[in-house]
């Protein structure tokens, strides 16, 4: 039987992150025995072991929300940037009061940047038409905010959002949510990582709002799975090469390191990944995992799983709720081992 669903007291959804990144707790899940052990994030440098390589997602998190006004009757007016379609639109989830036509025109506050509306998706997603020149990034970078999950304070961020919704690591600008597992490393733990043995390599892959999508099919395994854009190095092969020659242990920082390095299967790469991990699946790169505590009903619950085992996954989060463990983006921590 599949795990995919189970039911959270909202008490437990996270609002805050962590004081300190890494005093997030961690529930460690041993395959071999089936124990679960009560450890905190910084205990990582204890539960590894000299010549294990550590694989994150080095992404960065737009400043995909934009807030503002419709032109012409001065109601608010929201969206969340998706994706720039090839004949230039952009292409968003907006809500606004009434149903806005074809043609009207949205400020973005303080101004000066506006869109006008020339159509949607079949998704229902609005496709729109910047009136400033540049890339989505540049703009995004000049008008927009940190786009939270809708179960953090209603989507709407605060001042260190900014910071704390971005892993450590982060480089290459491209997604619309963060990968979590990442947001819990601070370089003092890397450092101490480091001393003991352990190596670090990266991976890329832009997360979109797919990977959140419900499991809606009576068959889980028959959901249409979401594509994004993913990228491993021919350095971090190498990496991946050398720690499994030595012995190692190849341990996925993130479902979205997981997806990326499964979609290579350990060759340089560089293109969308449809891959859908769920059980049973073989694993040919990824060995142990690092993992946030994942939404009812969604893939990423089912990746873990496919490692994990569904049973020892279900034992886990029911221990997780009876210790009132936090949940989801600002949560606290898994490792699969």
């Amino acid at each position: 039987m599949l795990f995919f669903d189970y039911k959270l007291p909202e008490r437990l959804i996270a609002q805050q992150p962590a004081a300190r990144r890494d005093e997030s707790r961690l529930l460690v899940v041993h395959r071999s025995s089936g124990e679960l052990e009560h450890r905190v994030f910084r205990d990582l440098p204890d539960l590894f072991a000299p010549g294990d390589l550590l694989v994150v997602n080095d992404t960065k998190v737009l400043p995909a929300r934009l807030l503002g006004h419709r032109a012409k009757s001065g109601g608010r007016w929201e969206a969340l940037f998706l994706r720039r379609t090839v004949d230039g639109l952009w292409e968003m989830l907006a809500k606004t009061r009434g149903h806005p036509t074809s043609g009207e025109a949205f400020v973005v506050e303080p101004g000066p940047l506006r869109f006008i509306l020339r159509g949607r998706t079949d998704d229902h997603h609005w496709l729109m038409e910047p009136d400033l020149p540049g890339e989505p990034e540049e703009l995004l970078l000049r008008f927009g905010q940190i786009p939270l999950p809708p179960y953090i304070r209603k989507g709407r961020a605060q001042g260190e959002d900014a910071e704390r919704y971005q892993t450590v690591f982060a480089e290459k600008l491209g997604s619309v949510a963060a990968p979590t597992a990442g947001l819990h490393f601070t370089p003092e733990l890397f450092e101490r990582l480091a001393a003991c043995g352990i190596e670090k390599a990266r991976v890329t892959l832009h997360v979109g709002l797919g990977t959140f999508a419900p499991i809606k099919t009576g068959d889980p395994t028959k959901h249409s799975i979401h594509r994004e854009w993913c990228e491993v190095s021919e350095e971090t092969c190498d990496a991946i090469a050398k720690c499994k020659a030595r012995g190692g242990r190849v341990v996925a920082v993130g479902t979205t390191a997981t997806r990326t390095l499964e979609t290579a299967g350990n060759l340089p790469f560089r293109g969308e990944s449809n891959l859908f991990i769920h059980p049973p699946f073989h694993f040919r790169a990824v060995d142990a995992l690092i993992t946030n505590f994942h939404l009812p009903r969604t893939t990423l619950l089912l990746l873990v799983g496919a490692l994990a085992g569904s049973d020892l996954l279900q034992k886990a989060y029911e221990e997780a709720i009876r210790r009132d463990y936090r949940f989801y983006s600002y949560g606290d921590a898994m490792l699969v081992l």
